[in-house]
């Protein structure tokens, strides 16, 4: 067989589909959030960032920047290997009783990053309850896939959101059998929002356990960022709360939050655990600083000024007839529906108006429901929404594309 041929061709049809995806080489400017200098083969230019997942800015943010530093003098740049060889690390373990605290559990365990933590998390507890079933929304994250999967559990899907089609499968399981129903928070591709309290409704009638990713969530709601579970009351209700430190939180990492057992049951056996390397001292420094600060009043504050670019930015995108998804959330898809116009009107943002946001295609998303994901941050501007909204609005005039009704 030809390999290079092979790669080649698949290579080549990507392309074609307009799928084919372009890393942007950028340089973020500490003190100058949401700007990022872009480097291409004539030069550099300054560009505005319209799609960062650090959503409120706290990768450049000083009090988790000197945390960084400080931990790297202290410790310097690497954990050494595997907690369980090289030992844990303090910051380790101070990172752990911020998270226990933030979601109101007894106790937290990290890991590299918010993928692995669901597939660690996901798959150890399905693997080892005896005959367990998994019940995954429709929708949820590959990692969580990716996990339920390497468990071999017997997997249920449940419509998306939909808790009378979760009910209606959790009836059918016979009622002494392990169940563990997996779902998310905020969901980033269409920015909608589980209903939280009526799945712990149905899973505590049936005797289920429940997994919640707020990965999207957290540091952004409730008012000390523990996510939406903290927002509306029903932390104590969830079995596991997984999230991330890379998003919100602004460096790296992953993490569940669950009971004493429940955390050392995953440590002691989830190989995804074992067998990799901790997370720099540094990281978990610069995590624990940014959650310390998101809990506070100066958090709760940001959180205010996020929201209110959220809004403001949505009403200038209506004003303007660019349909965009009606979500409760901080995620604003703005709907293009073709793959190749998606692509153009991306590069075409990059390469003109120094506006960066990248183009959402299949398989992240179905065929035909091609988007751009916009997540406003604090740092934004008046005049930076005013200018993208008046890009895109020259771009779609361009692109034919079909205004909504302002």
């Amino acid at each position: 067989m030809d390999y290079e041929s092979f790669f080649r061709h698949k290579i080549e049809g990507l392309h074609k589909e307009g799928r084919y995806r372009v890393f942007a080489d950028l340089e973020r400017q500490t003190g100058n959030f949401p700007r990022a200098t872009r480097y291409t083969q004539n030069g550099s230019h300054e560009v505005a960032v319209w799609c960062s997942n650090d959503y409120l800015g706290m990768g450049l943010q000083p009090v988790v920047t000197d945390a960084m530093h400080e931990a790297i003098e202290r410790c310097g740049a690497g954990a050494g290997g595997t907690r369980n060889i090289s030992g844990t690390n303090h910051y380790h373990v101070l990172l752990e009783r911020e998270l226990a605290d933030l979601h109101g559990k007894e106790s937290a365990l990290l890991f590299t990053s918010g993928y692995v933590s669901n597939w660690a998390a996901l798959g150890t507890l399905a693997s080892h309850l005896p005959g367990c079933v998994v019940l995954s929304d429709a929708l949820n994250h590959a990692s969580m896939i990716e996990g339920i999967r390497h468990s071999r559990a017997e997997k249920r899907i449940w419509k998306h959101n939909d808790v009378a089609d979760l009910e209606r499968q959790l009836a059918e399981i016979e009622p002494g059998r392990p169940k563990l129903v997996a779902f998310e928070s905020v969901y980033s591709m269409d920015g909608d929002i589980a209903p939280i309290k009526e799945i712990c409704d149905v899973a505590e009638k049936y005797g289920a356990m429940t997994y919640l990713d707020e990965v999207h969530a957290v540091g952004l709601y409730g008012p000390r960022g523990g996510g939406i579970a903290e927002r509306e009351g029903l932390m104590d209700r969830l079995t596991v709360i997984e999230g991330t430190l890379g998003k919100a939180f602004g460096v790296m990492g992953g993490y569940i939050a669950a009971s004493e057992s429940l955390c050392d049951f995953v440590r002691s056996f989830a190989s995804g655990f074992i067998f990799t390397t901790a997370l720099p001292p540094a990281l978990a420094a610069g995590a624990c600083a940014s959650i310390k600060y998101l809990k506070s009043a100066d958090g709760e504050a940001l959180r205010l000024r996020h929201r209110n670019r959220v809004a403001t930015l949505r009403r200038k995108l209506d004003a303007a007839g660019i349909p965009h998804m009606d979500n409760p959330s901080h995620i604003v898809p703005v709907m293009v529906k073709d793959p190749v116009k998606c692509k153009m009107i991306s590069d075409i943002l990059l390469d003109t108006y120094g506006i960066y946001i990248q183009p959402i295609n299949y398989p992240t998303v179905p065929k035909g429901l091609e988007r751009l994901r916009i997540t406003p941050s604090p740092m934004h501007s008046d005049g930076d929404i005013d200018h993208l909204v008046r890009s895109i609005e020259s771009l779609w005039s361009q692109c034919a594309l079909a205004r909504a009704v302002a």
